[in-house]
């Protein structure tokens, strides 16, 4: 009885094993992978996808232009640095951010102003820059087998 106990803890812990080292090799490998832009990135990402969920909202326009203002200052320091898949694009890519930062004053003055439609609009094209941006800047995700 004890025989059949130990072993089947032995095959459980071989089964459950192989799946802990690839989690903690994925953990290793987006460790290394992030990036000082990547950073900025993530904390521009994340600000924007809250505010295109409540810019229509004209009562939650302070908490949207605090959300502006972060996506502001995430984009003005994001344009100093180059984007390490191609390098030798930096100034083309602080010219996009510089662009990308320019329409963000506008959804600022937009929001100050309570045109919240118009601001939607504004968002509408922040939203497509950042698509365009991606495809030519950012390294292409991993295709999963």
């Amino acid at each position: 009885m004890k025989i059949r106990i130990l072993l089947l803890s032995l095959i459980c812990a071989a089964v459950t094993l192989p799946s802990v080292s690839a989690a903690e090799g994925k953990a290793k490998t987006a460790a290394n992978d992030e990036t000082e832009l990547g950073g900025h990135m993530d904390k521009m990402s994340g600000a924007f996808r809250k505010l295109k969920r409540q810019i229509a909202d004209a009562t939650k326009n302070a908490d949207s232009l605090t959300l502006v203002a972060t996506i502001k200052a995430e984009a003005a320091a994001s344009a100093k640095l180059a984007p390490a898949w191609k390098p030798e694009q930096k100034e083309k890519f602080q010219a996009k951010m510089n662009d990308f930062n320019a329409k963000v004053g506008k959804l600022e003055m937009a929001l100050k102003a309570g045109k919240n439609d118009e601001a939607a609009k504004i968002a509408d094209e922040l939203g497509a820059a950042q698509k365009e941006g991606h495809k030519e800047f950012k390294k292409p995700d991993e295709k999963k087998k």
